[in-house]
C-alpha cells in the first residue's frame, strides 16, 4: 500500500515532509527495490532543514495534491537529507554539474531503477516562471522520455556514471606543484579590497581560500594577503551576516557588502570562522575578533547543544514562512524596547533607519563603524542588545535541526578546543570534550567505526571519510591542549579505519564512501574545496601531524602519496584545491612548539600572541610527550619556563627568553 514513509525517520528535514501527499520513501534498499519492482523511474529530492528554497518548493509542489498525484503515479519518490547522506548528495550533485547545470538545493534528480542519474535540476516552480518550466511539465516530459526513449536514458546514465568514476581515478600526476607564493598573490588580487571576500556577490566565508591566504601571509611575509584576510574578517564580523544580538554567523551574504545574509546558521561555517578568527587574532590582537569568537562560542553553548553535549547541525533561515523574519527589526520596535534616547544611539551604530535596509526592515550591522567603541560605550550597547534579545525571544523561532553529525562536530571541536587554549578558557575546553564524548558514544558503530548522524536515540547513515578526518583533527587538537594519550590513540585508530576502508588501493587517495557502503552507485574521490574542507585535505594535515607527534614515518609516507595522488587535479585547478595546498605546506617540516612550565609564563604569552598557522603547540607542566616525538624527553631547564621549537624531526636548543622564542618561531613558520 502506498504511503508517505518519512514519518518513520529521525531527520528533521525528512520529518518536515512527513505530511506531504507525496508517497515519499527515505533512501535505502527498500526504496530502490520498489523502483525495480515497479519499473518506474526515481524522483530524487535532496535538501536540508535550513534551506529556504527547499521550503519554497515543498510548499508550492510537495504539499499540492495535484502535483503529488502526478509524482505518485509516475515515479518512486525518494527524499534525502543531504546532511544525513552527504555521500548520496555528492554523487547526484556531481551528476548535475556534468549536465552543465549550476548546483544548489533543493536538488531534483531523475534516476533509473538502478539509481543511476540521467537528468536533473534544482528548484522547479509549480507554475512556469523565472525562465523555468513548471514542475508538472518536467515530470510529464521525464516520464515520457523514460518510457519511450530508453536508449537515450541508458546512454545518459552510462555517460554520467562513467564521468563520475573517471574523476575518482586520479591517475594523472605531475612532478611539480603550483608556485604557491604566486598563487597566494593571484588570489589576493581577486579579493574585494574594501569589503573583503572574493569580488562580486553573493559572498561566502570560503575558509579554504582565506586559510591559504593567511598561511601565505605568514609564510612569505605577504602583506597584501594579510590585509585581504583581515579586511574580510572585519566585514564579516560587523556585517549583517553576523547575528549581533545572540552571536553566530549566517551561511552567506547575498550582496557584496556582507549586509543581507541568507539567514540560516550552519554549524560548520561557525566552526571554521572561529578557527580562522582565532589564528588571525593571535597575530593582530584585534579586539573585534576576540569579541566575536567569545560571542559565537557562547551562542554554540546556548543554542546549539544537542543530546549528550553534541553540537546541533543548524538553525533555519525561515520562521512563520518568511526568510529572516526572526532576525530583522523596525525602527519603531527598537524605540519601543530601548526608549527614544538609547534607540537613537543604537540606531546610529547599527544602521537602523525608518525605511530599513531589507524589505522595509533593518538587518542590524556595524559596517559603517567597524572599530569597536570605547569600553564604556560598548558596555552600554551590550545592555541594549540584551534588551532586544529578550524581546526577540518572544518571537516564533526558526526551526532547529538538532541531529549530531560527526564531521561537523569534528570541525567545531577542533575550533573550540584551539580557542580554549589561546584564550585560556577552561569552560570552552569542557564544551569541546563533552561534544567529543557525544560523538564517540552516540555515533559508535562497533570497534572504531562511526555512524555519520545521530538523532532521537538512533545513529544511522554510514560514516564518510570526512567524519573520520574531521574527528581525527578534533582528537589531535584535544591532544595538543590536554596531552592526554587517549586522544592521540583515538586519532591513530581512526586513521587506520580510513586506511582500511576508504583508501583507494589502485590509484591512491581516500574515497568519500567506505568499501562496505553498499547503496552508492559510484565511490567518489576528490580533494577539491567545498563549503567544508575535503576529507583528503584534512587528512593530509592529520597525517603530517601524526608523523610529527609519534615519529611514525608511515604517516609521512601516506601524506606524501596523498599529495602525489591529487597533483594533476591541483595543477589543473589550483584555486579549487586551496585546502589541500595549505595542508601540504607542512609536509616534511611541520612546526611543533612546546612551552614547559608550571605557570602561565611570559613564554606562553609570547607563543599565544603570534600566529604560526599549521603549527602544533603544547603547554605542559612537566613535558610528557609521546615516545617517538622529537619533543620526547624534553624538560624545563633548572625548573624555569623553557620552550622548544621543532621543525620536522629536529628540535632546536632550549629557549628561555620571550624574544628568543619569538625569533625561533618566526624563522620556523617562514
Amino acid at each position: 500500500m502506498s504511503e508517505n514513509r518519512l514519518k518513520y525517520e529521525t531527520s528533521p528535514y525528512l520529518l518536515q515532509h512527513q505530511d506531504n501527499p507525496v508517497h515519499w520513501w527515505a533512501w535505502g534498499p527498500e526504496a530502490l527495490a520498489e523502483a525495480k519492482r515497479t519499473g518506474k523511474p526515481i524522483l530524487l529530492s535532496v535538501g536540508y532543514a535550513a534551506c529556504h528554497w527547499c521550503h519554497v518548493m515543498a510548499h508550492e509542489s510537495f504539499e499540492d495534491p495535484n502535483t503529488a498525484q502526478v509524482m505518485n503515479d509516475l515515479f518512486v519518490n525518494i527524499k534525502v537529507d543531504r546532511e544525513e547522506r552527504p555521500d548520496i548528495d555528492a554523487i547526484y550533485m556531481g551528476a548535475l554539474h556534468r549536465l552543465g547545470e549550476q548546483g544548489g538545493w533543493p536538488l531534483t534528480m531523475f534516476l533509473d531503477s538502478e539509481a543511476k542519474p540521467f537528468w536533473g535540476g534544482t528548484y522547479f516552480p509549480r507554475e512556469s516562471r523565472y525562465g523555468r518550466p513548471s514542475f508538472v511539465t518536467v515530470l510529464l516530459r521525464i516520464a515520457e522520455a523514460y518510457q519511450n526513449q530508453p536508449e537515450n536514458v541508458a546512454k545518459n546514465t552510462e555517460a554520467l556514471v562513467a564521468s563520475l568514476k573517471e574523476e575518482a581515478s586520479t591517475k594523472d600526476r605531475v612532478a611539480a606543484g603550483p608556485d604557491i607564493r604566486d598563487l597566494v598573490a593571484r588570489i589576493s588580487r581577486a579579493v574585494d579590497r574594501e569589503h573583503g571576500g572574493l569580488n562580486g556577490a553573493p559572498k561566502f566565508p570560503q575558509w579554504n581560500i582565506f586559510w591559504l591566504l593567511w598561511r601565505g601571509a605568514m609564510r612569505f611575509g605577504d602583506e597584501d594577503a594579510k590585509r585581504a584576510v583581515v579586511t574580510t574578517l572585519r566585514n564579516i564580523c560587523q556585517g549583517g551576516i553576523y547575528d549581533h544580538l545572540a552571536g553566530g554567523f549566517a551561511r552567506y551574504s547575498v550582496d557584496e557588502y556582507w549586509l543581507v545574509p541568507h539567514f540560516e546558521k550552519m554549524l560548520y561555517d561557525n566552526a571554521l570562522l572561529i578557527d580562522l578568527l582565532t589564528e588571525v587574532w593571535r597575530e593582530t590582537q584585534e579586539p573585534l575578533f576576540k569579541t566575536r569568537i567569545a560571542e559565537t562560542i557562547a551562542w554554540l553553548k546556548s543554542e546549539m547543544i544537542a543530546e549528550a553535549g553534541g553540537f546541533a547541525a543548524s538553525l533555519d533561515a525561515d520562521s512563520e514562512g518568511e526568510e529572516g523574519k526572526f532576525y530583522v527589526w523596525s525602527a519603531e520596535e527598537i524605540a519601543d524596547v530601548l526608549g527614544a534616547e538609547d534607540a537613537a544611539f543604537f540606531a546610529r551604530i547599527y544602521g537602523v533607519t525608518p525605511q530599513g535596509n531589507f524589505e522595509g526592515h533593518t538587518i542590524l550591522n556595524r559596517l559603517d563603524q567597524q572599530a569597536l567603541l570605547p569600553d564604556e560605550e560598548e558596555a552600554r550597547l551590550g545592555e541594549m542588545r540584551a534588551k532586544l534579545l529578550q524581546r526577540r525571544a518572544s518571537r516564533i523561532r526558526p526551526g532547529w535541526d538538532d541531529k549530531i553529525l560527526a564531521d561537523w562536530n569534528g570541525l567545531a571541536i577542533a575550533a573550540v578546543s584551539r580557542a580554549a587554549i589561546v584564550f585560556d578558557e577552561p569552560e570552552w575546553l569542557a564544551l569541546a570534550e563533552r561534544a567529543f564524548g557525544a560523538v564517540t558514544t552516540k555515533l559508535a558503530a562497533g570497534g572504531d567505526r562511526l555512524f555519520h548522524s545521530y538523532r532521537g536515540g538512533l545513529a544511522k547513515a554510514p560514516a564518510t571519510a570526512s567524519d573520520y578526518a574531521n574527528m581525527i583533527w578534533a582528537a589531535l587538537r584535544l591532544y595538543e591542549v590536554t596531552l592526554s594519550d587517549r586522544y592521540l590513540s583515538q586519532a591513530q585508530r581512526w586513521a587506520e579505519v580510513l586506511n582500511t576502508h576508504y583508501w583507494d588501493g589502485e590509484s591512491g587517495g581516500y574515497f568519500t564512501a567506505a568499501d562496505d557502503t553498499s547503496d552508492v552507485v559510484v565511490r567518489l574521490k576528490s580533494a577539491s574545496d567545498d563549503a567544508t574542507p575535503s576529507a583528503n585535505a584534512i587528512q593530509l594535515s592529520n597525517l603530517i601531524a601524526l608523523a610529527a607527534m609519534t615519529g611514525d614515518l608511515t604517516y609521512d609516507d601516506r601524506a606524501a602519496e596523498l599529495t602525489r595522488v591529487f597533483s594533476g587535479a591541483v595543477a589543473r585547478a589550483p584555486t579549487g584545491h586551496c585546502g589541500l595546498i595549505a595542508a601540504g605546506l607542512d609536509l616534511g617540516r611541520l612546526v611543533q612548539v612546546a612551552v614547559i612550565d608550571g605557570s602561565k609564563s611570559d613564554l606562553r604569552k609570547t607563543l599565544i600572541d603570534m600566529s604560526a598557522p599549521g603549527a602544533v603547540t603544547f603547554f605542559s607542566e612537566t613535558g610528557s610527550f609521546a615516545e617517538g616525538s622529537p619533543l620526547a624527553g624534553k624538560m624545563s631547564i633548572d625548573g624555569e619556563s623553557t620552550a622548544y621549537v621543532c621543525v620536522g624531526p629536529v628540535c632546536g636548543m632550549p629557549v628561555r627568553q620571550p624574544q628568543d622564542l619569538r625569533k625561533e618561531v618566526l624563522i620556523a613558520r617562514s
